[in-house]
């Protein structure tokens, strides 16, 4: 426990120039240290046209942060023997065993090669498994390939998806390569062929329910459905640059409110700044009981060989540079600080930190026994600068 206090003021304030500008609608956060919370600041608004504040309860659309609590579940299952990380995924999927390469510099999904390593559960989770996200790279024959087999709508469930990215080819071979993909969802219907439930089910039984995460879900119940945030977009070309507007109908009309087919493990929940504090309170080392020691050291730990990083190839509204990013790996659950860089010039060595499309975040540094979220519905959000420029006064508290 600590009983320092920390001046925070500076990474608020940093906070609330957006939301007046406005950049974000609203935004909240909340920091742990030793298990102690240190600091907490809620702004703006849930829904600006209604007028209505943003408080600390208002449920959010995760997106990636759906990442976070699908690798945990997996570990989870991991602790209990149900497989391995480095357990070959056909085992239970067969026909990703049978899965092509395309050949470098491949003009048709046809020109491909075999495969010459079996994808892992560990490739899986730390995103060098080959395949893509279909989001974040534009303009690539794969892109257009997920895009006309329809693998992101929500009218088909895991099981479904599966016979669909079956068929397509990987863009590289396990293991070789990193790059941002769908293969959370491919761990998603690992967990369910492997507890005979359906993905939502596995998530409230063995996660939620332990763990006491009350308002994280696919479906919101009737009661839940006043506290869910609006979700607003910017300018569609530029990141910085100030003016909302709302999305309704994002990821599709009535989405959270009534069921659709896909139960997704990539970016299908809703939760709260509550919920996910909650969870990464129960991940810092000596903390909690969730995990065995090791599975959670694994969990963190940089899963990418030194020369291999992490990159995106068209970071577009993102504040990194296109390519790799030497200063960042991955871990089974989100990106490692390897070093300082331009964009994070004070964050510990170790830190693990990702975020949501639609703006929230969270962090973790094991070593510094720190974490925290930040919350916001912002369309276009994820390693928007307004995060680095937060985490950056933020650390710079932490560390004063």
């Amino acid at each position: 426990m600590t009983d320092q206090i920390y001046n925070f003021s500076t990474a608020n304030a940093t906070l609330q120039r957006h939301v007046d500008s406005p950049l974000l609608p609203g935004v909240s956060t909340a920091i742990i240290k030793d298990g102690q919370l240190v600091d907490s600041f809620c702004t703006g608004f849930a829904d600006i046209e209604r007028g209505e504040a943003l408080r600390p309860d208002h449920i959010h659309r995760a997106y990636s942060c759906t990442k976070l609590m699908t690798s945990v579940l997996v570990m989870l299952l991991v602790d209990q023997g149900h497989f391995a990380l480095d357990d070959k995924i056909k085992k239970w999927i067969p026909a990703f065993g049978a899965l092509r390469v395309l050949r470098a510099g491949a003009t048709s999904l046809v020109d491909t090669i075999p495969l010459e390593r079996d994808i892992t559960i560990r490739h899986l989770l730390s995103h060098q498994a080959g395949f893509s996200h279909g989001v974040f790279d534009p303009d690539t024959l794969i892109y257009s390939a997920y895009a006309a087999a329809g693998v992101r709508k929500p009218d088909s469930t895991l099981a479904q998806l599966m016979d669909q990215m079956a068929t397509l080819p990987l863009i590289y071979q396990p293991g070789t390569d990193w790059q941002y993909s769908m293969a959370t969802d491919v761990v998603g219907r690992l967990v369910e062929i492997v507890t005979g439930q359906t993905l939502a089910d596995a998530f409230q039984t063995w996660l939620f329910e332990p763990v006491g995460m009350v308002d994280s879900a696919y479906l919101l119940r009737e009661d839940q459905i006043p506290r869910l945030a609006t979700l607003y977009a910017g300018h569609p070309m530029t990141a910085t640059k100030p003016g909302l507007h709302r999305l309704d109908n994002m990821p599709w009309p009535n989405a959270f409110i009534k069921p659709v087919p896909r139960q997704a493990a990539s970016s299908g929940l809703v939760t709260t700044q509550a919920d996910l504090l909650t969870l990464l309170s129960q991940l810092l080392p000596g903390h909690g009981k969730l995990l065995k020691p090791e599975t959670l050291a694994e969990l963190f730990r940089d899963q990418l060989p030194a020369n291999r990083s992490l990159q995106f190839a068209q970071s577009g509204q993102m504040h990194i540079p296109d390519g790799p990013v030497p200063s960042l790996g991955f871990s089974l659950c989100g990106a490692v600080t390897r070093s300082s860089s331009d964009f994070q010039p004070n964050t510990p060595v170790g830190e693990v930190q990702w975020g949501g499309l639609a703006g929230p975040h969270w962090w973790i540094s094991p070593e510094t026994g720190t974490a925290g979220v930040l919350m916001t519905q912002r369309f276009m959000g994820f390693w928007n600068p307004f995060w680095f420029e937060y985490k950056q006064h933020m650390h710079a508290a932490l560390n004063e």
